[in-house]
């Protein structure tokens, strides 16, 4: 008998209080508590939770959408995003962004969160983290831009990595920044695949023989091998975070 498939499970956990208001960890769960500490200002990455829905002459257009489905490859814009209650979470409610029925290994979506609200734990089979033999992920608390600067060589662009790259942890969370006019110089194909989250910015995203005009609040989803490519437009950087499998072995 073949053993079971584990899928991991990505989170983005958007507080749409503020997202630089603390957040307290405990026995599994991840839980938003009131905080003093926030006050009236926009809250960090505020186009990806509050973008442009559409461009400006066709905002009005019935039926106008620039999410976008194929084989290798999804394009899902924040006018498409259905919000419902999350099974066994408190006071939240989520959006599915990308899952298996597309054709992913992954699950990933969107989680609003008000004070006191929490989170449930994975369902059975399921991982947020890898624990094998003698791994054992641990729990990482950070901020994104304290993050050392890795190397990209050959590339312009700057990259974060949010989770240790050792092998208890069998996917990892990239933060990857690009200032006006700069683009990946690889135009990648590999066995990987990704879901991607658009922090910031705008800017021109290449799906196999697809280009698409992206922005923050944008989400995508890339199958193995899919020709993939970006440029960064505008007058603002662009940011996104990027999942990625990393320490699986591909015929497993």
């Amino acid at each position: 008998m073949a053993p079971p498939i584990h899928l991991p499970l990505l989170v983005l956990l958007i507080a749409m209080a503020s997202l630089r208001c603390g957040a307290a960890v405990g026995e599994g769960f991840c839980s938003v508590e009131p905080s003093s500490e926030c006050s009236g200002d926009q809250p960090l990455y505020w186009k990806a939770t509050h973008p442009t829905l559409a461009p400006a002459h066709l905002q009005d257009l019935p039926g106008f959408t620039r999410s976008v489905f194929k084989r290798d490859h999804a394009l899902i814009t924040p006018e498409s995003h259905v919000f419902g209650p999350l099974p066994d979470w408190i006071n939240t409610l989520g959006a599915y962004l990308i899952s298996p029925a597309i054709g992913a290994h992954f699950t990933m979506y969107l989680a609003n969160m008000q004070d006191g609200s929490k989170s449930a734990l994975p369902p059975k089979d399921v991982e947020r983290f890898r624990a094998i033999e003698d791994y054992h992920p641990d729990l990482i608390v950070g901020s994104t831009d304290k993050q050392p600067l890795l190397e990209t060589p050959g590339e312009v662009f700057q990259l974060r990595k949010l989770l240790p790259t050792s092998a208890a942890y069998d996917f990892n969370i990239h933060i990857m920044d690009f200032q006006p006019g700069e683009y990946l110089n690889v135009k990648e194909v590999h066995y990987n695949q990704h879901g991607l989250l658009l922090l910031e910015g705008q800017g021109i995203y290449r799906l196999g023989d697809s280009w698409y005009p992206v922005q923050a609040g944008d989400t995508i989803w890339m199958a193995p091998f899919v020709p993939q490519w970006y440029a960064a437009l505008g007058k603002t950087k662009t940011r996104y975070l990027l999942y990625k499998d990393v320490n699986r072995n591909p015929l497993i």
